[in-house]
């Protein structure tokens, strides 16, 4: 079975002394291609060269709604610039979006809305972070007239924001939460919306599926993932594999046939 980690910040300093190790027993697990979002202008370089490093790792660039202070023009410039030459394995723009439950929603605003207007114009995907505002994404992409592509990762919500972001042509990230059977609200939406509208996540090294130490986690748990989903979902992983990979390829407009080469 092939797995795709759609969003791992594999370029963190917790794999520093084990990514080698990390990567082989993902791929051991079927793991084929991983992507490693952006989260801070100083990290964009260490997020390129470890995409770089490894067969089947791409990278998205972007600014992350708990850094926004952190930044100036320049840097939205220099993002756009970037990402304006289509640098070979960058595949999407993110992580961005907004956060109610850390840093300013004020501040946090202008630089999400920057991000859906730069993806707009250059045509990447978008990768968004969205904690209890998924109204609001919702409505930020609707006022942008967005038709584009977009991950809400981590999804935790309602059936009912799931479907309205849906609708509006984004793919729901499903991550480690699913695992937690306290999770029924987001597990009852996990296993309502259409197949083809989930990818499979991990958001290592954080959202531990159960029975994994906050902070530990990692691509090798992807597995554990989509067997949890598949149990929600009622079939087999099997049956599931080429479904969840057609939605990532069509997500970051990958050739299927070239995935992870």
């Amino acid at each position: 079975m092939q797995l795709v980690d759609a969003h791992c910040h594999f370029d963190f300093p917790r794999f520093d002394d084990c990514r080698e190790i990390e990567l082989e027993k993902a791929r051991q697990a079927g793991l084929v291609a991983l992507v490693i979002p952006g989260v801070r202008q100083p990290d964009w370089l260490r997020v390129r060269r470890t995409a770089e490093a490894y067969p089947g790792l791409y990278y998205c660039l972007g600014v992350h709604p708990w850094f926004v202070a952190e930044h100036k023009e320049s840097d939205m410039q220099m993002l756009a610039e970037l990402l304006g030459t289509y640098p070979d394995l960058c595949v999407g723009i993110g992580e961005c979006g907004l956060d109610r439950l850390r840093g300013d929603m004020d501040a946090q605003w202008p630089w999400f809305e920057r991000q859906i207007e730069l993806a707009s114009a250059l045509d990447y995907p978008l990768v968004i972070h969205s904690v209890r505002t998924h109204d609001d994404v919702h409505g930020a992409l609707r006022r942008a007239g967005w038709s584009g592509r977009a991950l809400i990762h981590g999804f935790s919500g309602s059936y009912q924001q799931a479907k309205k972001l849906v609708d509006l042509g984004c793919f729901i990230g499903v991550g480690g939460v699913i695992t937690y059977h306290r999770a029924s609200k987001t597990r009852e939406a996990i296993a309502k919306l259409p197949l083809e509208s989930l990818v499979l996540e991990t958001d290592a090294p954080d959202m531990a599926p159960e029975g994994v130490a906050q902070g530990y986690n990692s691509p090798a748990f992807l597995g554990q993932i989509s067997q949890a989903l598949a149990e929600l979902r009622r079939t087999t992983g099997q049956a599931l594999g080429p479904v969840l990979i057609d939605n990532v390829c069509r997500l970051y407009g990958w050739d299927r046939d070239q995935i992870g080469r």
